[in-house]
């Protein structure tokens, strides 16, 4: 499976994004494999950019390492979609693209695709018609200080906006709010101390006005809201977490008395038991099963758990449960009632 850098680069070629591109190969060339083949055709990235006639992409697969004498499934090299852009296209095609692959690879002139063509035979007579003449030609000219202005047009707009990376780079989770107020108000204080000094070499930025011998108060107007702010927030989480927990401690004690009921009859598998915490570890489960109960108070604390010891207790729970557990869940369950058990009876060895 391709990866993440790889993906990007066949998306910055296919679309023609070539200030993306360049960075992308600036960033991450090393973990890019410029010659891996891909889609149906079995083409690398710079016989794909050769046979859509994108002579800048080409260019900078070039010059970052791109093999254009690699084969595609028809045998075809970079410098024959090059030649057949340039036979279809005339003397621009051959100009831009095919002459410069020409130039980096002479010697895969001679390469013959699975039809048995080289380059030169695809490029029939725009090679001889649509060579760039000796002496100087003022279209070319033209030319090249056009590519010459285009590049450094480029060079200058990616120096400027430096936002090359892709907005599906991961970003850093967000600072929580309760930080953020803590870190303004330290802020705040921090330039009250220094807003506070005698004379207009103490104030802060703003306008100076005359103190005219009087001394100014310190300022403290914009410290109480993030305070009472932050006090808040941290009140509201407080009673969240308050809530959760009762709400936790109900759902575990109506499912325990409509399982445990006398006369119930419903057959139980592991999921039906109400256990303290399904999901977590005995530890957990026993911590779960004393939620409300305050260390502090030992008397409630070990009435509670004296509770939990005899509704958790292995014989006890086989004499309420025990014909209706599921023969499959069987072993499952016991042998989770029985850790939980002696959790229970090590916090209650601990709490004596």
């Amino acid at each position: 499976m391709a990866s993440r850098h790889q993906r990007r680069l066949w998306r910055y070629v296919k679309s023609g994004r070539h200030r993306r591109l360049r960075s992308l190969l600036a960033r991450h060339g090393e973990a890019l494999d410029l010659d891996q083949p891909a889609g149906h055709k079995g083409r690398p990235p710079l016989h794909y950019a050769c046979a859509h006639r994108d002579p800048i992409a080409a260019q900078i697969l070039l010059g970052h390492g791109a093999n254009p004498t690699l084969q595609d499934r028809q045998g075809d090299t970079a410098l024959h979609h090059a030649a057949r852009q340039a036979a279809r296209k005339g003397k621009s095609a051959y100009k831009v693209l095919f002459a410069t692959l020409q130039s980096h690879c002479p010697w895969a002139m001679g390469i013959r695709n699975r039809a048995g063509e080289t380059p030169g035979d695809l490029l029939g007579p725009t090679k001889v018609e649509q060579q760039p003449p000796e002496g100087p030609d003022e279209s070319d000219g033209d030319w090249e200080w056009r590519q010459k202005l285009f590049g450094e047009c480029q060079d200058e707009y990616q120096e400027t906006w430096r936002y090359e990376e892709d907005f599906c780079t991961a970003h850093p989770d967000p600072e929580p709010y309760e930080q953020w107020a803590e870190r303004m108000a330290r802020e705040y204080r921090r330039k009250d101390r220094q807003g506070a000094g005698p004379g207009p070499q103490g104030a802060g930025p703003g306008p100076r006005v005359p103190t005219h011998g009087t001394a100014q108060p310190p300022r403290h107007t914009s410290r109480r809201p993030l305070e009472e702010e932050s006090r808040l927030f941290r009140e509201r989480a407080r009673t969240k977490e308050e809530e959760l927990r009762e709400a936790k401690r109900q759902r575990y004690q109506e499912g325990c008395a409509r399982v445990f009921a006398p006369d119930a009859t419903r057959p139980l598998r592991y999921g039906d038991i109400p256990w303290p915490s399904p999901t977590g570890t005995v530890a957990q489960m026993a911590a779960a099963a004393m939620l409300g109960a305050d260390p502090s108070d030992a008397g409630a604390y070990r009435r509670r758990l004296r509770r939990q010891q005899a509704l958790w207790h292995p014989d006890k729970f086989a004499q309420r449960c025990g014909g209706r557990l599921a023969e499959p869940d069987r072993s499952r369950v016991l042998a989770t009632v029985t850790a939980l058990s002696q959790e229970l009876n090590r916090l209650a060895e601990a709490a004596k």
